[in-house]
């Protein structure tokens, strides 16, 4: 199926890139227990004291905990179902913790990001009469992982929320956003559209909202905290019949999928039998690998943004969001996103008073809505959509729904490492078949020769021939302009950021960094060498782009801006 190959310039950019990641050598945190820049405060060793996210082979005891003490941990938390500790230590005292032969990677308790009509009609969601959407008391459960929920009249049943933010107690902290974020998410997701008779209602009405807080009024929040929700999450679901778990916020990668702790912890809830969607993060101006964690987990569900136009059932001038993270991601390579959805101008509810509502009055639609745009709107239709699948068929398993919404997503010629499998089409999802144990995201490998993509055989890798690349793809071909890359080329230039700050979906954090080692790469070299059943995907000849070839720009707030 896939023996074509089609030929294009990669240019000196890339040749000159690899150059100077093979010079670079290994990552430096790859050959140690320690990320990058853990390993550089290591060797620094001072007193100055430092947040990290311990990981072990197996679940530590108490023993260790003394042992943190002893070492001077000013923090101490746990987590019941991971294999984990958050502890604040001396740098000093670093290198003596990965010394255990119980610790498998210790990481930075990194910040973390709080990542309308024709949308709906994009995404053709059914209308009322084409399926039981508008039963009061579904009893099926949405955890709105995010800044937390306010009341609004679109939202019945009145959401439920716990407050994970600062601290490893669980309290009910009543209904409360001062972000407005999350209140916007969960508006996309369940909001039934009261107060405008249908007009901004979400994807899947009268669900039961769970919000996990986990970011605060500015934004803000840590890795630890998104552990501790996730954590609570595994020990509770089954409490509030939670299946379906939204998270439209994101960090940097300092490592493989396999070493990040928010990657394991979406697994582990993802094994549990939970949907896990998560928005591809809000870089994709500066090109490729610029999806987040926890979105380059192979399991989860990663969302994309789609530009509508505005222009309902009119597809012919809708475009991937510029801001929209490209894939494949770094490190592990996976070819993400797994599909986009529209995210650009969405109205949704947003409390009354509120950080984003006072920033953005110009946004401000009837006084009880905002007009916001990311992939952090994107997700949760994805997620509404599989509320809506797993509501109709219960026994579907989180596998079987990526696999659905990948194989039905409406085709359109692009980069497939921005468009993914597709448009999200939700009429098409609850009408697709088929289930699978397993739907990891393929990854992509360049040949020895250097002139060859390889891609794994999702039938090989998913276990079936209906789930061949073909048809989740293009239809039976893989991708219909025959081309894997858009522009001709992957790497504009030799960098992946223009500058070294972490944007979370259009707030500045002026002490994060999106690659905190610095490096991309965590053998120095692009690609992994390892694919299951690798087929030839496309061929480039090296050669030069000449010198037209520009830097990429800033990531402006696009959170705060759109595609118009």
């Amino acid at each position: 199926m896939f023996e074509r190959q089609y030929r294009r310039t990669l240019g000196c950019a890339l040749a000159a890139f690899l150059v100077v990641t093979a010079a670079a050598g290994a990552q430096p945190g790859a050959a140690s227990k320690l990320s990058g820049p853990l390993e550089a405060r290591a060797a620094a060793g001072g007193p100055n004291f430092v947040d990290v996210i311990i990981t072990y082979h197996d679940m530590p005891g108490i023993q260790e905990g003394r042992r943190l003490e002893a070492l001077g941990d000013r923090a101490g938390r746990e987590f019941r179902n991971f294999p984990m500790r958050f502890a604040r230590l001396p740098e000093k005292a670093l290198k003596g913790i990965a010394k255990n032969p119980n610790v498998r990677f210790i990481s930075h308790d990194a910040p973390i990001e709080s990542a309308s009509v024709a949308a709906r009609q994009t995404a053709r969601l059914p209308n009322d009469q084409d399926i039981d959407l508008w039963y009061p008391g579904w009893g099926l459960g949405v955890a709105v992982i995010d800044s937390g929920v306010a009341p609004h009249i679109d939202l019945w049943p009145s959401p439920i929320q716990f407050n994970f933010v600062g601290g490893p107690v669980y309290p009910t902290s009543g209904l409360g956003d001062g972000l407005g974020h999350g209140t916007h998410v969960a508006g996309i997701i369940g909001g039934d559209g009261y107060y405008t008779r249908k007009l901004y209602r979400g994807v899947a009405p009268y669900v039961d909202i769970i919000s996990l807080k986990v970011l605060d009024s500015s934004g803000k929040g840590v890795s630890s905290d998104l552990l501790a929700a996730l954590d609570w999450l595994l020990d509770n679901h089954y409490s509030y019949n939670i299946r379906v778990a939204n998270l439209s916020l994101g960090k940097g990668v300092e490592g493989p999928a396999a070493l990040d702790p928010l990657v394991q912890a979406v697994d582990a809830v993802w094994d549990a039998g939970i949907v896990v969607v998560c928005s591809a993060g809000n870089y994709g101006r500066d090109g490729n690998f610029t999806v987040t964690s926890p979105g380059i987990s192979p399991k989860v569900i990663t969302v994309g943004s789609l530009t509508d136009s505005g222009t309902g059932t009119n597809f012919a001038d809708d475009l991937v969001s510029s801001y929209s993270s490209r894939g494949p991601t770094a490190f592990d390579h996976f070819l993400k996103p797994d599909l986009i959805a529209p995210g650009n101008r969405w109205v949704a509810p947003i409390p009354w008073n509120s950080q984003l509502k006072a920033q953005l009055p110009e946004r401000v639609v009837s006084s009880r809505y905002l007009e916001l745009s990311g992939t952090s709107m994107a997700a949760p239709m994805v997620a509404g959509t599989a509320a809506l699948m797993v509501h109709q068929e219960p026994a579907l398993n989180p596998a079987s729904v990526k696999a659905r919404l990948m194989r039905s997503a409406r085709k359109i010629l692009g980069d497939p490492t921005a468009t993914g499998a597709g448009v999200l089409d939700i009429t098409a999802a609850l009408a697709e078949t088929g289930t699978v144990a397993n739907a990891p995201s393929p990854r992509l490998e360049r040949s020895g020769e250097a002139n060859l993509i390889f891609i794994e055989d999702t039938a090989v890798l998913w276990g079936d021939a209906q789930w061949a690349a073909g048809f989740i793809w293009s239809d039976g071909n893989l991708w219909s302009d025959g081309y894997l890359w858009s522009d001709g080329y992957l790497w504009s230039d030799g960098f992946m950021w223009s500058d070294g700050y972490l944007w979370s979906d259009g707030y500045l954090w002026s002490d994060g960094f999106l690659w905190s080692d610095g490096y991309l790469w965590s053998d120095g070299f692009l690609w992994s060498d390892a694919i299951v059943d690798p087929v030839p995907l496309n061929a480039f000849d090296t050669g030069s782009l000449g010198d037209d070839v520009s830097l990429v720009g800033n990531v402006d707030a696009v959170e705060t801006s759109s595609d118009r």
